[in-house]
């Protein structure tokens, strides 16, 4: 066992398949498949960005152009999310006790801001497209008084002032299409295993630039069929902003809560009883220990575990630090994700004492006790 594993700097057991020596784009974290999906993300939206400056050009066509835009501000997301899903991969310093993790809530607040952001302005701009199209006096008199805003989002044509799309433009939507679905499924299917708060918002974003791609399709080729059908891009804008709203509020919710220290989740922490369990059982040195408890909570991919055992009041010390050494051992290596374990020995023979007991009342000033 002990040859597999190595010490931190705060002086627990971590496996060597948690360590990564560097932090960006660099030998050894290329493989992690967190950051490999991102740069390939990346990659992806610069090559679409590049193709669909050619193909605006070369079809004449400003909502291509405009995408093309779009695309390489999507590239700002996919930095965020591999600097930071990077930087959490760190082992923990001296100036980090509890590792790196927080940096990646932090960068998955920054991308689901982005898509409130950006979902709003699609909003913004699906409505405007709508009002010059149903009530163009309104949109006139709103023009005029400086209310609207001008610009391009998420959305492929929103705003009034660009030229319709294309019919020579299907293919690079639909390849776009293609694209970004395959990098939302195999982004979120990553997501999902490291429980990664950031690759869950950048596979959002991948998602929504789909459903754009999906609107633009349906424009071209209802531009094409129906004499007028300007009104289908913004209306299905409007629709896709909502959903791009939703999705972003959710990612920040579950950001915000991340940076506030909520527990894990139920699923985790059954795990790492179950885990803890199972090594007791197994291992005839943990004879006479019990689980009393389980808290944790989620610092980026990273699960920061505190178990509450209970032994025997005889046990010494030299005893409790194997006890923690099997425990710590087993449960990281069977429960993906965890990269600390703190154990709590408390004697059998007294009741069972909360967590909460370490912190300090926080009703009385400290003033009082200096008090004659």
């Amino acid at each position: 066992m002990a040859a597999t594993q190595t010490r931190g700097h705060t002086g627990h057991y971590y496996h060597r398949r948690h360590h990564h020596d560097s932090v960006y784009l660099t030998p050894s974290n290329k493989k992690d498949a967190g950051v490999w999906i991102t740069r390939i993300g990346l990659l992806v939206n610069l090559g679409m960005a590049i193709g669909k400056f050619i193909g605006g050009y070369v079809f004449h066509s400003q909502a291509l152009i405009a995408d093309a835009y779009h695309a390489l501000t999507d590239l700002i997301s996919d930095f965020m999310t591999l600097g930071t899903v990077a930087w959490s991969l760190k082992p923990p310093s001296e100036r980090f006790p509890n590792g790196y993790g927080k940096i990646e809530s932090l960068g998955a607040l920054g991308v689901s801001s982005l898509l409130l952001v950006g979902g709003a302005l699609m909003g913004l701009n699906a409505g405007q497209a709508l009002l010059a199209e149903f009530t163009p006096e309104a949109f006139e008199a709103f023009e005029h008084a400086g209310l609207l805003i001008h610009g391009h989002s998420h959305s492929h044509n929103y705003g009034v002032d660009v030229i319709g799309p294309s019919i020579h433009a299907v293919w690079l939507a639909g390849g776009s299409v293609m694209a970004k679905e395959w990098l939302y499924k195999a982004t979120m299917k990553i997501a999902k295993e490291r429980k990664s708060s950031v690759l869950a918002s950048n596979a959002v974003h991948h998602r929504i630039d789909s459903l754009t791609s999906v609107v633009a399709l349906v424009t071209i080729i209802g531009a094409h069929i129906f004499s007028n059908a300007a009104w289908l891009d913004p209306v299905g804008g409007l629709i896709i902003s909502l959903m791009v709203i939703n999705a972003g509020w959710l990612n920040t919710k579950t950001s915000l809560l991340e940076l506030a220290d909520t527990t894990v989740d139920s699923e985790i922490k059954e795990n790492v009883r179950k885990a803890a369990l199972e090594t007791i059982t197994r291992e005839s040195s943990l004879d006479g220990v019990d689980i009393w408890d389980v808290q944790g909570f989620k610092a980026g991919q990273n699960f920061l575990m505190d178990i509450e055992v209970a032994v025997a009041g005889s046990t010494t010390v030299q005893q409790s630090r194997q006890i923690e050494e099997v425990l710590r051992a087993n449960i990281s290596a069977q429960v993906r994700g965890v990269r600390r374990v703190k154990i709590r020995m408390i004697p059998r023979e007294l009741e069972k004492i909360d967590f909460a007991e370490e912190f300090i009342p926080g009703d009385v000033s400290p003033w009082e006790s200096l008090e004659p």
